[in-house]
């Protein structure tokens, strides 16, 4: 059409309307009768109306061209164009009374839609030549002349779609600036630059998924073009799809299609900061591991190890994925690459750490990098999500936090190891000056007490007051408490083996000597080769009075260890109890042991055989003498080996407190060659009226008979009288074991009972509890 003639169309159809649809006041005839009582040629204008009709559908079909933006007097004419569609509308509706004719705004929509797939189509198949002349200077040199055949997109090259991408946004922007304010005419139902919007993504994002499969099969492009791709497509959509009504709440596929592309990225990417890391590493070691500043007591590396790791995951929030389930496999990927980074830099740190063991700073300064490692880790895990991270990627983290804090403790444990020998002179130095004070205690001594113990830890406290203000000033706290926990333990650990349980090499020191494997009684062998010693009531006071002077020392006011710490540790409460148990007498110690040991020999995996025992427990009515007998029945299933005669023979002996004077072991005449040997002997124990059988027990050992050296140990096996006390009598097939067992209580009464050398039923006792089976013959 000219231009102007729709508009005149337009005014001359709505005049016919008016003339027909508006009723007057002296004729009630409808609109359709009055048309159909005309005599000008209706159905020739119906006809003429019906061909107009599509043809400005044909023309709206294609308003770009017809009506280009360029021009004002064609926008116009599009406006006047779709009245003129209004009106026909209108006519149908109101004149003919037809039921149900097309809605103009929903001709005009699918007009729009129709031009749109044709535009996009055009712009698809002409991007290369489009771009060039929209976006490219006429002159410019570097102006690519593309054949027909590379209009189209390359699995060889992603420069096709960035442009693509450049051609929608221009024609998105011209329908929401020019045309949209034109076509107003239906606000509720059309906005013509939401429907341009709508209809190029729809049609971009079927021809960008099928480029993407394709790509994903060949993968000829770098992964950071990808990536630049990724970015390009999540900006087209949030710019101008996201808020479309057919779009809002509805999680975009887009991410999907680039997903084997990102974790490419994310693979290549762990690639380069393991390569980063190492290079920051050995940056940092040349320079000598120096502080980055007089605050920060922590190295550079940790520092440019962590800018590198948020740098990359800065790109992937970029991203800026809206699909929880993409975003997961993003954070899964990316928590390995962290952790196998952190990991390589603590297994490089942990391995070279002892070779700085000897300097001053440095290996204060790498248990911060450590510990920096996990502080920046844990900020790293909040700026991933925290809590709505996905629960792998989580896992994967918190995994690593732990396996980090425990390259801490080894390092921290190493350490403190290398002032072993040092704190093990510096107790050596207190026991010399604690074994050289004398006499007793009493209300009168406590200051004299406490002034023998500033003198007994004088070396000591030398050595921590040297280090520990070191320490202070270049670790951090956290790392800080760590070292001094490891301090702490082994000063705990140094007093109890030097002082306190100091080891000797007397008789009892022989009673392991044929012993290799001795399972928890290694321990008390530890403690028994050198010189015995034993401490004073006195001395014990002073010992008590110093523990509580280190423990306020490595408290630090609230500085250092927690108070609750201090008194709850392991080592702490064991040399305590050794202190308490020290001056006790022999007979308190055994009477400890026997009721505390409940399970010396229960519960034997491997039996090396078996023994019938009958026990008759008697109480006197008037003195309470407590009379035992016990009858060896028989032995069974004795799993030894010998070259020479088997003469095996049960020695039953009585443990508890006031035996001194008393009969405490009973032997039985020996078999010759029998692994099953029949004894039927009965042996009778007294106890005295002290105490009640519950502090007493039997120990039952079968031995083999040598004549001229000693006898060997076949089995052993424990009865407590407490259980026999409410029968009165029992008879029981006990298992042999191979050796005693015993908890960390019945260890120090033995080591505190090793040391009195002087008494015989102290000795007898820990000959007796130390026994092992011996090395079998051909074995």
């Amino acid at each position: 059409m000219c231009p102007g003639v729709p508009a005149v169309m337009s005014t001359l159809l709505a005049n016919i309307n008016a003339f027909y649809a508006h009723t007057t006041a002296s004729t009630n005839v409808s609109a359709s009768d009055r048309f159909a009582a005309s005599n000008f040629g209706k159905e020739r204008f119906v006809k003429l109306l019906d061909q107009l009709h599509n043809s400005l559908r044909i023309d709206l079909s294609m308003y770009r061209n017809n009506f280009p933006a360029s021009s004002k007097e064609r926008l116009q004419d599009l406006k006047s164009t779709v009245d003129l569609l209004t009106s026909i509308t209108f006519f149908r509706m109101k004149v003919q009374e037809l039921q149900s004719p097309p809605r103009a705004s929903q001709v005009v929509r699918d007009c729009v839609k129709a031009c749109l797939n044709s535009t996009y189509d055009y712009i698809f198949n002409n991007c290369q030549e489009l771009y060039s002349r929209q976006y490219q200077p006429t002159g410019d040199v570097n102006k690519e002349e593309c054949p027909p055949e590379e209009q189209g997109p390359s699995i060889k090259n992603l420069d096709f779609w960035p442009k693509l991408i450049t051609l929608i946004v221009s024609i998105i922007e011209e329908d929401r600036n020019s045309y949209t304010p034109v076509l107003n005419q239906f606000p509720q139902e059309l906005n013509v630059g939401k429907v341009c919007a709508e209809v190029m993504w729809i049609q971009f994002s079927q021809d960008m998924k099928y480029a993407v499969e394709e790509h994903e099969k060949h993968r000829l492009c770098k992964s950071a073009d990808y990536m630049n791709l990724h970015f390009k497509v999540k900006w087209l959509y949030n710019e101008y799809v996201k808020d479309l009504p057919a779009f809002k709440g509805v999680v975009p596929e887009y991410p999907t299609w680039f997903l084997q592309f990102v974790l490419q990225w994310l693979d290549e990417n762990e690639d380069v900061s393991m390569e980063f890391m190492h290079g920051a590493l050995e940056r940092d070691k040349k320079d000598g591991f120096q502080q980055t500043s007089e605050h920060a007591l922590f190295s550079c590396s940790v520092v440019d190890v962590f800018t590198q790791l948020n740098q990359s995951f800065e790109i992937i929030k970029k991203l800026d994925c809206p699909d929880p389930k993409i975003m997961a496999h993003y954070s899964r990927r990316f928590a390995k690459t962290i952790a196998k980074v952190l990991l390589q830099y603590s297994a490089i740190l942990k391995k070279s750490f002892p070779s700085y063991c000897d300097k001053e700073k440095i290996p204060c300064v790498l248990m911060n990098n450590v510990q920096q490692l996990r502080v920046q880790l844990e900020k790293m895990f909040e700026s991933m999500g925290a809590k709505q991270m996905d629960s792998e990627a989580s896992d994967i983290l918190n995994e690593l936090q732990v396996k980090l804090n425990n390259v801490l403790d080894e390092l921290s444990s190493t350490f403190a190891n290398t002032f072993q020998s040092r704190i093990d002179e510096c107790t050596r130095q207190m026991a010399s000056l604690l074994y050289q004070i004398k006499g007793p205690v009493n209300a009168n001594s406590r200051n004299l007490v406490e002034a023998d113990s500033d003198n007994v830890l004088r070396p000591l406290m030398d050595f921590l007051d040297g280090n520990l203000m070191l320490f202070a000033s270049v670790c951090e706290k956290t790392v800080l408490k760590r070292v001094l926990k490891e301090l702490w333990r082994i000063v705990m650990n140094s007093l109890e083996k030097t002082i306190v349980l100091p080891q000797s090499n007397d008789t009892f020191g022989t009673i392991f000597s044929a012993a290799k494997d001795l399972g928890q009684l290694s321990k008390l062998k530890d403690h028994m080769s050198g010189e015995a010693k034993s401490l004073t009531p006195k001395q014990c006071a002073v010992m008590d009075v110093a523990l509580d002077t280190i423990k306020q020392y490595f408290h630090a006011g609230g500085n250092g260890l927690k108070k609750a710490f201090l008194e709850k540790s392991s080592e702490l409460s064991s040399l305590r109890h050794a202190l308490s148990l020290y001056t006790q007498t022999t007979d308190t110690l055994i009477k400890t042991f026997v009721t505390t040991q409940h399970a010396q020999g229960s519960g034997v995996d491997n039996p090396v055989g078996e023994v019938s025992i009958q026990i008759d427990l008697f109480t006197h009515p008037g003195t309470g003498e407590h009379k035992v007998t016990v009858k060896v029945v028989a032995a069974n299933d004795l799993k030894w080996q010998t070259s020479g005669m088997f003469r095996p023979f049960v020695e039953v002996t009585m443990i508890g407190p006031h035996l001194s004077d008393k009969k405490r072991k009973f032997t039985t005449k020996s078999k010759n060659n029998s692994w099953a040997p029949k004894f039927n002997e009965t042996f009778h124990f007294i106890l005295g009226n002290e105490d009640g059988p519950e502090c007493y027990e039997l120990q039952v050992c079968v031995k083999d008979y040598c004549f001229g050296r000693a006898d060997r140990v076949v089995g052993i096996a424990v009865i407590q009288l407490r259980d026999v006390a409410q029968r009165a009598s029992c008879a029981c097939w006990c298992p042999l074991g191979t050796q005693v067992h015993m908890d960390d209580t019945g260890l120090t009464v033995m080591r505190i009972l090793s040391q009195r050398s002087g008494d015989e039923v102290a000795k007898e006792f820990v000959k007796l509890k130390s026994e092992t089976r011996s090395a079998e013959e051909g074995r």
